[in-house]
């Protein structure tokens, strides 16, 4: 899960742009200008849903409400400002950012897909959102639990459906922005395949004209479970960009302990 903030958090200065002469092999993984959005409220959310017993809907909703400036899409800002919180048959790449957890926290590969459904229909009740959410989840729990990218590739493109084999470099010259998740999964999921580490993957997410933050939150949650980490300083990190000063000079820290909080 920490993989996924922090892959979130990387790719939100690139989310709309690039700057001339961009390298994604050198560029800095992290800068002053990066900043958290609601791909990694809504992956705290759904932490904060699983260990309070919460349901999703309502954990959704009341970190909406709580961190409303975070980057919504429009449909999603629609559903917390609408007091019934009915489902919009949305099958954008929301439904699958939000997962890490799921994937991490489940001992079987059947509850991991189940709870991954159900985090998926209080929004993103569409066929493809629901299936983004479950081959997220579930890519997570397997590289958690020592599965060869073989092997993952394979149970991805058997239940799921989703092509895998094509490579990153024959994708680079016509990629673009897409925020649907029959897209969006897929890429993500072979960035990591094509990586050697989670900044690597990460790298790689860089490397393509996609949307950024949520490719490399969806990457990034499954490349941290594969490697067994990030690499990077996570505590000190996430204390940067999570825990920002309020207007009194005090830092708010309810996404940083929520994020960090162990289990």
């Amino acid at each position: 899960m920490i993989g996924a903030i922090l892959g979130d958090i990387a790719g939100s200065r690139f989310e709309f742009s690039k700057p001339e002469g961009f390298n994604a092999k050198t560029v800095s993984l992290f800068a002053d200008n990066c900043f958290y959005t609601d791909d990694s409220v809504m992956t705290i959310a759904t932490k904060y849903a699983v260990l309070n017993n919460t349901s999703y809907r309502v954990a959704y909703a009341d970190f909406g409400k709580k961190y409303p400036l975070a980057g919504y899409g429009t449909m999603f800002k629609q559903w917390i400002e609408d007091f019934t919180h009915q489902p919009y048959h949305s099958f954008g790449n929301g439904s699958a950012m939000r997962v890490s957890f799921i994937g991490e926290y489940f001992s079987t590969i059947e509850r991991v897909r189940e709870e991954a459904r159900k985090s998926a229909m209080c929004t993103h009740n569409h066929p493809e959102g629901i299936k983004g959410a479950e081959a997220t989840a579930a890519c997570v729990y397997l590289a958690k639990h020592g599965h060869s990218k073989r092997q993952i590739k394979r149970y991805v493109e058997r239940n799921f459906g989703y092509r895998l084999n094509r490579p990153l470099f024959l994708t680079r010259p016509f990629s673009k922005f897409d925020i649907t998740c029959q897209v969006s999964v897929p890429l993500a999921i072979r960035c990591f395949l094509e990586s050697e580490s989670w900044e690597d993957c990460i790298r790689n997410v860089f490397s393509i004209t996609c949307d950024t933050d949520t490719i490399g939150c969806i990457a990034g949650g499954i490349a941290e479970a594969f490697y067994r980490g990030t690499g990077q300083n996570d505590k000190e990190l996430l204390m940067k960009y999570l825990a920002k000063p309020g207007a009194n000079g005090k830092r708010h820290l309810f996404l940083y302990e929520w994020a960090v909080k162990e289990y």
